[in-house]
This record gives C-alpha cells, structure tokens and sequence, in this order.
C-alpha cells in the first residue's frame, strides 16, 4: 500500500543515480518509473520521489530519514555505501538512545540516521522522515506539531521526550507521530545551527480530490506560502506538495503539462481539460 505522504528529494539532474545507489543499499527497494524529470522508487517498503530539478535546491540535515535497522551488522553495511564521498556528522557508536546509532550525509546531501532498534515500534515502516527545527526556527517544534495536529484529521502522537537541562531545557528533543497512517519523527535541535527547511527536501501529500487538495492548500498557505505546481510551505518553512493521486494520469492529458506549469495550486479540471 502506497504512503499517504511521500517525501521528495530534490537532485541536480542525477536523481536516477542516487536512487540506484539507494535502491543497492536497502532491502525490499526497487525504481518504480523513470522520466527525465521524476525517479518514483520503493526503499525499503517506503515510496520515495527523486526530482531532477537542477542545483537551486540542495537538501540539508533540517529533513533527515531515520533508518530503523534491527542489527549492528544491517547499519554496518548501511553506513558502508551511504559514507563513501560523503559526510559523517556522528559517527557510528553507542549512544543513550541507541546501542547503536549514526548519522551520515550522503554524496547528494541527503542525511540519514542509521538507528539499532524495531520496527515495531515505528509502525512497521522502516524509514522514517525526521524534522528538525533549528536556525531561525528552532524551539518551534512543539508549535509546528500542534499545527500538524490540527491539519490531518489522522493523527495519532506516540509520545514527546524533551531536554532536560542546557540551552534547550523544555524544547523537544524528539517526538514521534503518525499522520494519515505514516510516520514522522520531529524535534528541535540541540546545537545552534544555521540552516532550516529548504525545498531540497519536501513531503508529498497525495489527495484524492479538489476538494481534499483545497483544504491542505488553504491550511498550510494560511500562516505559509503559496508556490507553483502544487508547491508550498507551512509557516515553519516545510515544504509540501499537494497533488492527486492520479497526477501522472492527468499529465497524459493534451495540455495538462502547460497548464501545471501555469498554477500554484492544482486545479484537477484544468488538467483534465
């Protein structure tokens, strides 16, 4: 069964690269389709999207995907491909919430935490998408997942464990939840940081029509920001793509690609044409 939300990464024109790359590392992962602009893939049981949108966007460590490994050895070999020309920002060892644990940038820049624990306890999915709120938004956590609360009628929160002294006492070291049935982990950083949110990581929202579209829409640009194609950011610097979820039936369409270029938000007719 496909994620209700689908995370999106944005590449310089090596999208399919990196899914190939991905798709070696982790089990149960395989490229679903292919184009020159869009890579849809499975990994490890998560559906993922590759964007070849050129160098505007780079992804940074502000969305970063949780691995949940049920071995030492699984992360090992994890690590092995992901390090290679990459970036080690904490390096495999024990920690206090993991026997095992790592964090790794990958060449593209796209950041994963390899965690030793069970899937089980992350609803059976294996990877799981993580915001951190730091630069001019950090301490927001806590905000931004009331706000998530309130914007999917599906929510269900598995707990919240907060600093407990330093700089940060009181903000979110890490929460986990469930929206729409998919699970994102959150929290505020606990160093001074000086990037956020980018669009070289969004999440996508898939729905099942206008009038679903319309409500994301009008939630997130709110407090946010409209953009095009069914781009947008929420008031924390997220970025979301609302779209149906039979966007690429609509695309065959004559016309539908010129008319998507020309919205913000989608307009299903206007593709149907």
């Amino acid at each position: 069964m496909e994620n209700s939300i689908i995370p999106s990464l944005w590449f310089d024109q090596n999208a399919k690269e990196a899914f190939d790359l991905y798709c070696q590392t982790f089990p149960n992962s395989h490229i679903e389709s292919n184009s020159p602009i869009v890579v849809e893939a499975l990994l490890n049981g998560v559906k993922f999207i590759g964007i070849n949108g050129g160098p505007m966007f780079k992804p940074n460590p502000s969305i970063s995907f949780m691995v949940i490994c049920e071995s030492a050895e699984e992360i090992d070999r994890i690590w092995k491909t992901l390090s290679v020309d990459g970036n080690v920002l904490m390096p495999l060892n024990s920690y206090p919430w993991s026997a095992y644990y790592g964090w790794v940038a990958d060449k593209y820049g796209v950041n994963w935490q390899l965690y030793q624990g069970n899937v089980s306890d992350t609803n059976q999915q294996a990877i799981v998408p993580t915001l951190m709120y730091c630069g001019p938004q950090q301490g927001k956590c806590e905000t931004a997942v009331q706000f998530y609360e309130e914007l999917f009628k599906d929510f269900h929160s598995n707990g919240i464990l907060r600093y407990p002294e330093g700089d940060y006492k009181g903000e979110i070291q890490h929460t986990q939840f469930l929206v729409n049935g998919f699970t994102l982990m959150a929290m505020d950083s606990g160093v001074a940081q000086d990037f956020t949110f980018s669009e070289g990581i969004s999440l996508t929202i898939l729905c099942q029509d206008q009038a679903e579209i319309d409500y994301y829409w009008n939630r997130i640009t709110q407090q946010g920001q409209e953009s095009m194609c069914g781009w947008c950011k929420d008031e924390f610097g997220v970025s979301w793509q609302i779209v149906p979820t039979q966007i690429a039936t609509y695309l065959q369409n004559p016309g539908a690609g010129e008319a998507l270029m020309k919205m913000k938000k989608i307009i299903i007719k206007d593709l149907i044409g």
